[in-house]
């Protein structure tokens, strides 16, 4: 543990030293992954799947704010959905619309929580997300959250239905509009995994508000349980078809993910905990507080020994055996 602390300090410093170094490599990092994962994914617009064109917009999300990169990034995938099919496209705009009017409406500044969830739905650890926004954010985080799962979904539908949508006729346009839209408002697995990463947030958020010990390791682990029952719950009901041991090993990983989070956010010392009483003119106060854990960085400290110094010590040495004699 001591060990992991000293890690931690190191961190700390080389941040605070270095921030306007790395926060710049950082968004650059996202923003190369973000569009290299739709590109790979997607891939319908030839134009835009160049890695000249990739690097510049990286480079340019990596000295502007994260509303640049949401902004590019949606950019990016109605340029390959307009490429594929019109009706894709119509979906895709609704999708925005409705992002548009929730997101900016009661959380228009987490751009980092719906610019990731997408992404960790690709790299199959999306139950991280509800866990982390409910433990750093608000409980308006689960709008943004929300979002990223219904953008998912679309894309996922659009993705998976890619030959059929490109080789139907022009003169049923409208029949499959309505395909397309019916085949995303009616998706079954979309529906329940929104409504539990929703949950999730609130749940894990009001836990770990509470004066009890521990508050924030129990609002994980009650958050990942409730996230694992409420899917195989609706997968019972519905039968959305979930992956049984991809949820509970998925949120396994995810709290173990968001427990490092934490550890690397700030650690409490419980044993220290002290309650302490005043008042005033008004009020009575009862007053917890709970120490941080933390330990100093050892310091490094050199020394030098000259030639001249080293030259000194030998002669008063070799004076100090003569005079032993």
């Amino acid at each position: 543990m001591t060990n992991l602390l000293v890690m931690k300090e190191y961190i700390k410093s080389f941040y605070a030293k270095y921030e306007e170094f790395i926060v710049p490599v950082l968004k650059f990092g996202l923003a190369l992954i973000l569009f290299i994962t739709i590109n790979s994914r997607l891939g319908y617009m030839e134009a835009i799947n160049n890695p000249a064109l990739v690097l510049v917009a990286a480079l340019l999300c990596s000295f502007l704010p994260l509303g640049v990169m949401l902004f590019l990034c949606g950019a990016f995938l109605l340029a390959h959905v307009v490429a594929l099919s019109l009706e894709c496209t119509a979906v895709l705009l609704l999708a925005y619309l409705f992002i548009l009017v929730f997101y900016l409406r009661f959380s228009g500044k987490n751009h980092l929580v719906l610019l990731v969830t997408p992404l960790l739905f690709v790299w199959k650890i999306p139950y991280l997300m509800p866990l982390a926004a409910g433990l750093f954010g608000t409980p308006a985080a689960a709008v943004p959250v929300v979002c990223g799962v219904v953008l998912y979904y679309v894309l996922s539908y659009v993705t998976g239905n890619a030959a059929a949508l490109g080789a139907a006729e022009a003169d049923s346009m409208l029949q499959r509009f309505r395909d397309v839209t019916s085949g995303v408002m009616q998706n079954r697995e979309m529906v329940i995994v929104a409504a539990a990463f929703a949950i999730t947030v609130l749940l894990v958020y009001g836990i770990r508000r509470m004066s009890i010990d521990y508050s924030r390791a129990l609002a994980i682990l009650v958050g990942a349980l409730a996230d694992i029952v409420i899917l195989l719950v609706g997968d019972l009901i519905y039968d959305a078809n979930f992956s049984i041991g991809g949820v509970i090993f998925g949120s396994i990983i995810g709290a173990a993910l968001t427990l490092l989070m934490q550890f690397f956010h700030f650690n409490l010392d419980y044993a220290r905990t002290e309650k302490v009483q005043f008042e005033d003119d008004e009020y009575y106060y009862y007053v917890k507080a709970v120490p941080k854990m933390a330990v100093a960085a050892p310091e490094k400290r050199v020394k030098r020994i000259t030639t001249q110094r080293a030259n000194q010590g030998v002669r008063r040495s070799h004076v100090r055996g003569k005079s032993g004699k």
